[in-house]
């Protein structure tokens, strides 16, 4: 029999039960043993997965990990416990998988990423999108260097749409107290990841976030950010939840051509001459150099969270690569505190965030979970299938 990886979950809503059926049928060197969870109708539905009806069930996750029943915690709870979660599970000597964000404030992720360090333990975060075989060649063309140097970046992602209902659906969703944020933190965390995991951190951010633009909640659900790196090079990023039926395109272009993801599809357009000699040389005054257009879209599988799961297990087994490793959340954190910050604070924010910036950003969040409003959760059956396929 392979070897397998023993795991527990921790937060068993919708997201940790598509976790459970994943690991379940799609992840041969893990074997979900056990479940932290008091939710009955969830549980339930476990057990009607094949292969579930033996995983145990355990009324807290320390009950859970002094059980020597795992050896892995997959953490799918609301945002603010994640740090807390995390650190317990690390403590108990567990290795941990996190779903994003892997926390709401950059501070209490740098604490984490120290304990982590410290236990020796493998620490991965669940930014899925990053088995996506197009994003990956995305990366690898950029990091190559054939098409130069980047000249601006542009991310829409405005596809993440979001009914009221689904807002309402949990008591914790969309409040500065339990939440911690809205697109930026729910949603974006992908999109954030990949902009900064293919292109880089930039060096300065300046940001507008609409909060409850679209919808009756106190976070942003419409966020518009400007950007510059090092190089002199810039970039934006517009996300929303309030918009339909929205797009999801991720443009980047360089000094030999460009790279465009959108429906799907890959495309690299190749510039004959690199822009900056032809801007230099050309004498005709309205030309702009030849180009060719190639799609490059892989064919690979895109296995998403199963992907995920699947390397961090072979990590721990194998010492294999994980797809993202836990101290990499920071950046796209970053990236979303620093735009809020931008927008409550109505200024351009240097990066990457320092301790001063740490604590203002901290205690701005803490002025607006002290006014959250208090909310009665109405739950609604969600059809997970048309909310993770990016």
């Amino acid at each position: 029999m392979n070897r397998q990886v023993r795991f527990g979950i921790v937060g068993f809503g919708d997201m940790g039960l598509q976790h459970a059926r994943a690991m379940i049928e799609r992840v041969p060197e893990a074997r979900l043993a056990a479940v932290a969870s008091r939710n009955e109708k969830n549980i339930a539905r476990l057990r009607a997965i094949p292969g579930g009806e033996d995983v145990r069930i355990f009324d807290t996750p320390a009950a859970m990990y002094q059980s020597g029943e795992i050896d892995a915690v997959l953490i799918a709870s609301p945002h603010r416990a994640h740090v807390a979660q995390a650190t317990e599970a690390f403590a108990c000597g567990m290795h941990v998988l996190l779903e994003k964000p892997t926390g709401v404030f950059t501070r209490e992720v740098r604490a984490l990423n120290r304990t982590a360090a410290e236990s020796g333990k493998a620490f991965g975060v669940m930014f899925n999108q990053r088995t996506n075989p197009a994003y990956r060649k995305m990366k690898e063309i950029v990091e190559s260097g054939e098409l130069g140097e980047i000249r601006r970046t542009n991310m829409i992602i405005t596809d993440w749409f979001r009914a009221q209902s689904y807002y309402d659906s949990g008591a914790w969703r969309a409040t500065w107290k339990q939440d911690g944020g809205g697109v930026l933190l729910n949603q974006a965390p992908h999109n954030l990841d990949l902009w900064q995991w293919i292109c880089g951190m930039p060096v300065k951010l300046r940001a507008f976030c609409g909060l409850g633009r679209w919808h009756d909640i106190e976070v942003e659900d419409d966020v518009t950010a400007y950007v510059e790196y090092a190089n002199g090079a810039t970039g934006t990023f517009i996300a929303c939840t309030g918009e339909a039926p929205g797009t999801n395109r991720f443009e980047i272009s360089m000094d030999g051509g460009q790279l465009l993801f959108e429906n799907g599809r890959l495309l690299l357009r190749r510039t004959k001459t690199p822009v900056s000699r032809f801007i230099r040389e050309y004498a005709g005054g309205y030309g702009k150099p030849e180009c060719t257009e190639e799609d490059v879209t892989p064919e690979d599988e895109y296995s998403m969270h199963a992907g995920v799961t699947r390397a961090f297990a072979r990590h721990i087994l194998y010492a294999e690569p994980m797809i993202a490793e836990g101290f990499e959340g920071l950046n796209s954190l970053m990236l979303a505190n620093a735009m809020l910050l931008s927008s409550w604070a109505d200024e351009t924010m240097p990066m990457p965030f320092d301790a001063a910036m740490d604590e203002r950003f901290e205690m701005m969040l803490a002025e607006r979970a002290a006014r959250s409003r208090e909310k009665t959760a109405k739950p609604v059956e969600m059809d997970l299938s048309k909310s993770y396929q990016k």
